[in-house]
């Protein structure tokens, strides 16, 4: 399958293209921005350097389209440039996929759901918080409107985490930063009191969902997560009890209540029934796998 797959050298997207490059024909376009091209290592396939909010073209056909890129820092200012730089570029993708005829998925957000009731369904009303959510939810309204001529798949990636996020730095998962903190002898520190819940999903089943999604033949959106919420306390639990450590936490006030997701929980029947995937890796499970992996790379 010729697969063109956007934003690729980023967290989510440079698994994807890893994963997938032993079976497939794979393009990746990326502006290269988040200065992630690290994360390609061993990747084999072709790399243009293009930004899918403003106009491009293509001449070579597809067969299916994975669209990663987005901008995903919710710091970046101003919202409405934010918002119009990811619905232009979705639009863009959409139309080249509809002259391909080809197969699209794309990457939703849970934050669409914003402080909605848990478990969050599919067909619950989106609350979105700030400007990425709201323009993941203009996402999935634009998707939803031409469906009819082409199969597009949505996803709503929860909270994801695992290889290749280091590059994102203050906006890597709270996983991450844990470790970080720990390993560099400081405390870990966590919002008061510790109480909050996410669903963590681990990169490598975020993976699996979006090759799954590729053979789906109908259009849809699904919720991508374990279906199991976790602490934050829990969370720095599972990452002391890999570290072999027993630090002391520190909480502090979190300073962006208003537009801050205190719980996440996916409901995940649909992905199940319709997609035929679910997620495999517990958070202790990966955790342990995420560690491994980062050890290594630092071994290097």
């Amino acid at each position: 399958m010729k697969i063109l797959l956007t934003g690729g050298a980023g967290f989510i997207g440079s698994n994807i293209a890893l994963a997938l490059q032993d079976n497939h024909d794979v393009t990746i376009i990326d502006n290269l921005s988040s200065g992630a091209r690290e994360s390609l290592d061993g990747f084999q396939g072709g790399i243009l350097d293009v930004d899918v909010s403003q106009p491009f073209t293509l001449s070579q056909p597809f067969d299916a389209i994975i669209h990663e890129a987005s901008i995903t820092d919710t710091t970046f200012k101003p919202d409405e440039e934010m918002i119009r730089q990811n619905v232009d570029g979705f639009k863009n993708i959409l139309a080249l996929a509809e002259k391909n005829r080809a197969v699209l998925v794309y990457a939703s957000s849970a934050g669409v759901y914003g402080n909605g009731p848990t478990p969050m369904k599919e067909n619950q009303n989106l609350q979105p918080l700030n400007a990425y959510a709201k323009s993941k939810a203009m996402l999935d309204k634009v998707a939803a409107e031409q469906r009819k001529n082409i199969t597009i798949v949505g996803l709503r990636y929860f909270n994801v985490f695992g290889p290749r996020e280091h590059y994102k730095g203050k906006s890597a998962s709270m996983i991450f930063q844990l470790r970080s903190q720990i390993r560099a002898g400081k405390a870990p520190r966590l919002f008061k009191f510790g109480e909050q819940v996410r669903d963590h999903i681990y990169v490598k089943d975020v993976v699996a969902a979006t090759i799954k999604a590729l053979e789906s033949k109908k259009s849809g959106i699904y919720n991508i997560g374990t279906g199991k919420g976790s602490t934050f306390n829990e969370v720095l639990a599972a990452v002391q009890e890999t570290l072999g450590t027993n630090k002391q936490v520190e909480y502090f006030d979190n300073p962006i209540t208003d537009v801050y997701q205190v719980n996440t929980l996916a409901d995940t029947p649909l992905a199940k029934s319709e997609l035929g995937w679910k997620s495999e890796f517990t958070l202790k499970n990966a955790v342990k796998d995420y560690f491994h992996w980062l050890s290594e790379q630092e071994k290097k």
